[in-house]
């Protein structure tokens, strides 16, 4: 019987352990935990939450498995383990309770339900499912590594890079398919690129510009749109803009407006409302397609066509209006949106009369640190994690100054909020109206006068 209860002793002592992780896994996992339950920008949903928690403490897990080949180490006391493990347990749970309070503040000041545990036990399943996918994906890949060589290993590495690129960056088919995607909306005649007797034939607008042109909320408004297809060209396509306007008889009424799109050629429908709202429908607004990428990538990598597109139209919009009688000429304005504002900057940095001419400027959700908001008129949400997100977002706070506050601002917390509005980005204009990167028909409204 001694022999029997020695062995269930030791048994029972060997099952306690095994499952004590290393000092290193437990804050690792904490760690991960903590930053990813960090205060964010937005309301999260528990997939979203989830996946991130997973991933990155999968990240941080790795990175110590990764230190513990490469350097030896002595075996750690069980003491240390444990504590290590109920340290981590009460920052944990630490966290969960911080980020329930947030995220609930948060869906108060949007008016959407607030969450409870069952948001955070979803939030918990995924976190673990992804963790384990993660750890499962990454051995697999680094045993292939090791029965390929170092030489293969690298080729495989920028074949499964080059996909992912290709199916994150639109390439030609889903341009194509964007820009073929038609509206049935029916357009006013002879107001509008697009009809019948217009300049700007209805079928080289492209989806967003045919959004646009048909969504006139007032009568007496114009709206002209030049797309990519329409000329040859940015100079080419400036010229046929001014041509239209001309045409319609935009240069007769009150004010013009210089819209300048995203990236991928979206004019802000409640803004262009707006706008008109705001001139009683005694306006004409024009806008001119550079890309049909989304803004992300038209930001990081063709930043050059935004500014060059919105340098041509402002200069051939406003030369005709020179051209015209003192007491003819409408007064010019100039809108944009996210990287439509970083476009529409350009023109002022490159142009010294270009803003003595121009009654006013509307900027709304400019990224940060890349619009010159001199003398412009700026609508950014606090929420707005265009407004926040920069690089230098890893070591500095933000520059709010220019942002209305609409829901509880975060504390900022080194690299912690630069990952959590890095994921904010994503999902931006997810937010209610008034929210996020969704700016309503107030941002048409707050046009100033000259």
């Amino acid at each position: 019987m001694s022999a029997m209860a020695s062995a269930g002793t030791r048994a029972r002592h060997h099952a306690l352990a095994l499952p004590l992780p290393r000092v290193g896994v437990s804050l690792a996992v904490s760690g991960g935990a903590a930053v990813s339950l960090a205060p964010s920008l937005l309301p999260r949903s528990a997939p979203v939450q989830g996946v991130l928690t997973g991933v990155l403490v999968a990240v941080l897990y790795g990175a110590v498995a990764l230190i513990g080949r490469l350097r030896a180490h002595p075996g750690q006391a069980t003491g240390a383990r444990i504590t290590a493990l109920a340290v981590a347990g009460a920052v944990v749970t630490w966290a969960v309770v911080c980020a329930d309070r947030w995220q609930n503040s948060l869906r108060a000041a949007m008016a959407l339900p607030s969450v409870g545990a069952v948001h955070w036990a979803q939030v918990g399943l995924w976190a673990v499912a992804v963790f384990l996918v993660s750890v499962g994906i990454t051995r697999g890949f680094a045993a292939a590594g090791r029965r390929l060589g170092g030489a293969r290993s690298t080729a495989l590495a920028v074949v499964v890079a080059a996909l992912a690129w290709f199916v994150a960056v639109p390439g030609a088919t889903s341009a194509a398919a964007q820009h073929f995607r038609a509206t049935s909306t029916v357009v006013d005649p002879g107001l509008v690129a697009g009809d019948r007797d217009s300049l700007v034939p209805w079928t080289t607008l492209g989806a967003e510009g045919r959004r646009f042109v048909a969504g006139t909320s007032d009568p007496r408004s114009i709206r002209t749109y030049v797309g990519l297809d329409s000329a040859p060209d940015v100079n080419a396509r400036a010229a046929l803009a001014v041509r239209e306007l001309d045409r319609t008889g935009a240069f007769t009424r009150g004010h013009v407006v210089v819209a300048v799109p995203t990236g991928s050629g979206w004019i802000d429908g409640e803004a262009a409302r707006g706008i008109e709202r705001r001139f009683g429908g005694d306006v004409a607004i024009v806008g001119q397609q550079y890309s049909y990428a989304p803004s992300w990538a038209t930001f990081l990598f063709g930043r050059a066509d935004a500014e060059a597109s919105a340098r041509a139209l402002f200069a051939a919009v406003s030369a005709h209006i020179a051209t015209l009688a003192p007491g003819e000429r409408p007064s010019l304005h100039v809108y944009g949106q996210s990287l439509g504002s970083v476009g529409g900057s350009a023109i002022f940095d490159s142009d010294a009369a270009a803003r003595p001419a121009t009654c006013s400027v509307l900027w709304a959700g400019p990224p940060a640190g890349a619009v010159d908001v001199d003398g412009a008129a700026v609508l950014a949400n606090s929420s707005d994690p265009v407004v926040w997100w920069s690089p230098a977002l890893v070591a500095n706070p933000p520059d709010l100054s220019r942002a209305r506050v609409d829901a509880p601002v975060p504390q900022w917390i080194p690299f912690a909020s630069f990952v959590q509005t890095t994921v904010d980005l994503v999902f931006a204009l997810d937010a209610p109206t008034g929210h996020g990167h969704r700016y309503g028909i107030d941002q048409g409204l707050s046009m100033p006068a000259c």
